[in-house]
């Protein structure tokens, strides 16, 4: 009797071993728990949400509805169905109903927004980048390094503070100046 098409491991070209489950316990989920949850946070931009999904794929694992197999690691295998939970939470809350159920049948042109900016306002934004940029460059040392530190590498006041040895006052003295000055520039440049 020759394998099936469904039964053929396609990387190896040979019958493919049936699935033996290998029983997970809560010990062995807990470790990956953090890398779950940050990597749910990454995707999703919401703790709580990202916390629910991985509670649920513990609870897939816990109650059988998915069983590991044991041909990868663990924390991929937990990841690969954390990745399908996030998709099927995106295609339910983005919902499946088609462009047609929309609009009428009269409607001949519908022009859809897309959320991404488009190339001329993409260009625009760069130039944008490159003023203020060239404008931070262009100011006094002092104002220069404290807009440096604080805004483009977003360090803390204290931080900015300790490394340039300034006062908090002098440091929102200084930010202040500096705006002023790009606000300055910038109004000149406009005009």
């Amino acid at each position: 009797m020759t394998p099936t098409a469904a039964s053929i491991d396609t990387a190896t070209m040979m019958p493919a071993m049936p699935l033996m489950p290998v029983d997970v316990t809560w010990g062995d989920l807990l470790p990956h728990r953090d890398y779950l949850v940050r990597f749910a946070k990454r995707k999703l931009q919401d703790p709580a949400l990202a916390e629910d999904l991985v509670h649920d794929v513990f609870e897939a694992v816990v109650t059988g509805r998915a069983v590991f197999g044991g041909r990868s690691a663990l924390r991929s295998w937990l990841t690969a169905v954390l990745k399908n939970k996030i998709v099927d939470l995106v295609r339910q809350r983005c919902g499946t109903d088609s462009l047609a159920d929309e609009y009428d049948d009269d409607e001949v042109g519908v022009a859809l927004e897309c959320p991404q900016p488009r190339p001329d306002q993409w260009a625009q934004q760069r130039q944008t980048v490159r003023q203020v940029l060239q404008g931070i460059a262009d100011l006094p040392q002092s104002l220069r390094d404290v807009m440096q530190l604080r805004v483009l590498q977003d360090q803390s006041a204290q931080e900015v503070c300790h490394t340039l040895q300034i006062t908090e006052n002098n440091l929102f003295q200084r930010m202040f100046r500096a705006r002023q000055t790009l606000t300055g520039q910038f109004a000149m440049a406009l005009h």
